[in-house]
């Protein structure tokens, strides 16, 4: 099946920064990668259509691919098209808190005392800058939880059971797993119905996701039969490199239509909008990661059903 090339809305415009080195991105380099090594570990069959309220994942093992900024910028891109969003950030790092304006330092409530002490999530949620948009932030008291997890009753459940208490209040629920596959995540991948993976365009771009899918099989199989990998985006794409069509090319053979059409670019725009605790589509809303960040929500939220219930 022949797939279609990624959609770009301004083709000439994903040319990075000019002070980047070119390269010469020649097609032979990129690894060949055994993704799925056994198919017995594939998730679950992706539901063509799904009911709001929904509740993703954006996990990545790999550090460095765009994920705290995809979850940013898909966040504040659904609530622009009016959907009532809420990231969870469950990463130690708080990129995903401070990205958004939020500082999580000296917090009284956070993901920590959500997960750890039964605080309820309502009692640490922060709205953002944009209208429709909240955080639950993350403190730097998360990093133990990993530890502190370990030996807790039903450790591996305790947020889908604080999200669902909220559940009703949003149409869209986003969790920011950590770059690891620990508890975190785990509890991450357990509180989610579907998965959203980011893949980087550069090279060893595959690397460890077969380790992240059958982490995903599993977390279905034995705490969350619903769960499955729903859409895998292509971000930091330089037009420049041969290197990055023959990524995409490669993610597409291997997963089909999980993947989103649109392709992210790499932009300096998008590197500097959490300096300033802003999503990209308030930081610089004309540029080429705002354009494309919309056309990723468009493309998240057109398989959305109306609200159960």
């Amino acid at each position: 099946m022949t797939m279609p090339d990624p959609v770009l809305t301004d083709p000439a415009a994903v040319t990075p920064d000019e002070s980047r080195p070119e390269r010469d991105g020649s097609a032979d380099l990129l690894p060949v990668v055994d993704v799925v090594p056994d198919a017995a570990v594939t998730p679950a069959v992706d539901v063509v259509m799904r009911p709001l309220p929904r509740v993703i994942a954006v996990a990545n093992q790999k550090g460095g691919v765009g994920k705290t900024t995809t979850t940013i910028n898909l966040g504040a891109c659904l609530a622009e098209l009016g959907q009532r969003t809420l990231i969870i950030d469950l990463d130690p790092q708080g990129n995903a808190s401070t990205g958004l304006g939020i500082e999580n330092r000296g917090l009284e409530t956070s993901m920590y005392h959500v997960l750890m002490h039964e605080v309820p999530l309502e009692n640490c949620i922060e709205p953002t800058d944009v209208k429709g948009l909240f955080v639950a932030p993350a403190s730097l008291d998360l990093a133990g939880a990993e530890i502190e997890l370990v030996p807790a009753f039903s450790r591996e459940t305790r947020l889908r059971r604080s999200i669902d208490a909220v559940l009703g209040d949003y149409d869209y629920v986003l969790v920011d797993c950590p770059p690891s596959l620990g508890l975190l995540t785990v509890n991450g991948l357990t509180a989610a119905q579907e998965v959203l993976v980011p893949i980087q365009c550069e090279y060893y771009a595959l690397e460890g996701l077969g380790q992240l899918l059958r982490n995903v099989d599993l977390v279905r199989r034995n705490l969350n039969p619903p769960l499955a990998v729903s859409a895998i985006v292509c971000v930091m794409y330089d037009a420049r490199t041969k290197l990055a069509d023959q990524v995409v090319s490669e993610v597409r053979e291997h997963f089909g239509d999980k993947v989103l059409r649109t392709v992210v670019p790499r932009s300096v725009r998008l590197s500097e909008a959490p300096s300033f605790g802003q999503p990209i589509i308030t930081f610089d809303p004309r540029s080429r990661g705002a354009i494309a960040y919309r056309d990723v929500a468009k493309e998240v939220h057109r398989v959305s059903t109306q609200r159960v219930g």
